[in-house]
């Protein structure tokens, strides 16, 4: 009878010995991005991997999946929303044709400066939050990219000096834009952009410094970077919801602080790396110029033309937004 008794209490032993590494695991996260493992989103949000790690004590780590590499640009967000991936980074206005929304920040000449694009981003949050909720995902935080700005092999006076030429587009937005001046868009994501440039896939488009830095654009032909600061769209990082209640009460304390401090500090990084990255194109031989009156004029009436568009698809969730961004 001991004999039985100490064989059980051994086996006892052994099956918890067994069970203790599954108990002690950590739980995993992936978390694709489109995006260099150089360029600022990714650094920022590596940081914030990081901070989620040491604040959980190791129980939570997130692995960032850089440059498309685990999920191509307009897959991430159908990823997180089933599950395939727990976290991911996405731009906005990217969706703009699933709801017209998500695109609010790529309207040209609504918020082009970071402090009117913060405005507009505390006007768009309470209806994101909405509409994300009911896809099952949640905002964890949202960091702008830098103004956008208008990159040519040739130079451009006016909106009809880029009629006919082949515009890159990333979004609903940049393709309407092409065909308002009456340029051909061509649809390209961020990781396969320095390739389209050097074939001559693409010939003219509208981004960011940071962009022409991280895809050189100087080895490609551009020769010109017009500073229109046209608008600032944001990358959003998502959660899929199931994945976040599954955590105990402290990860997603440490999960929230983490985001508020990578939001606060994404934001401060973008205006930092604007000026760098535009001094890098100049020093790359590229000619940074403030747009002409006539080319700038053209613009914003491409813009007020959107901004009316976009209104009457966006319904009461657009006309919410923008007049909660119209109050000072």
């Amino acid at each position: 009878m001991l004999k039985t008794r100490l064989i059980n209490a051994t086996l006892a032993a052994c099956s918890m010995a067994f069970a203790l590494p599954s108990m002690a695991q950590s739980i995993k996260w992936d978390m694709p991005t489109a995006y260099p493992a150089t360029n600022f989103h990714t650094v920022n949000i590596s940081q914030f991997a990081k901070d989620v790690d040491q604040a959980t004590g190791g129980k939570l780590k997130i692995t960032v999946h850089s440059n498309a590499s685990l999920f191509k640009a307009n897959e991430i967000k159908r990823a997180v929303q089933g599950g395939q991936a727990q976290v991911g980074e996405i731009i906005l206005s990217g969706y703009q044709n699933e709801w017209q929304v998500f695109g609010a920040d790529g309207l040209p000449f609504v918020a082009d400066s970071y402090e009117e694009a913060e405005r507009l981003y505390k006007a768009q949050k309470p209806v994101l939050d909405r509409k994300l909720a009911e896809q099952g995902l949640k905002l964890l935080f949202s960091v702008p990219w830098p103004p956008q700005g208008l990159y040519s092999s040739k130079p451009v006076n006016s909106a009809a000096d880029l009629k006919g030429s082949k515009w890159r587009a990333y979004s609903p937005a940049t393709s309407r834009i092409a065909e308002l001046v009456g340029a051909q868009p061509v649809t390209v994501q961020a990781a396969e952009l320095a390739q389209a440039l050097a074939t001559g896939a693409v010939e003219t488009n509208m981004t960011s410094a940071v962009t022409g830095v991280d895809s050189k654009f100087f080895d490609a032909g551009v020769k010109f970077y017009y500073d229109m600061q046209a608008w600032l769209p944001k990358n959003a990082v998502l959660v899929n919801q199931a994945a976040f209640s599954a955590l105990d009460k402290a990860a997603q304390e440490a999960v929230v602080k983490a985001a508020a401090a990578a939001e606060a500090r994404g934001w401060q990084e973008s205006k930092k790396v604007n000026e760098s990255a535009k001094a890098t194109l100049q020093k790359n031989k590229i000619s940074i110029e403030a747009p002409s009156t006539q080319l700038k004029a053209d613009m914003q009436r491409v813009g007020s033309s959107m901004l009316l568009e976009w209104l009457s698809k966006a319904g009461a969730d657009g006309k919410e937004i923008i007049d909660a961004f119209n109050k000072k």
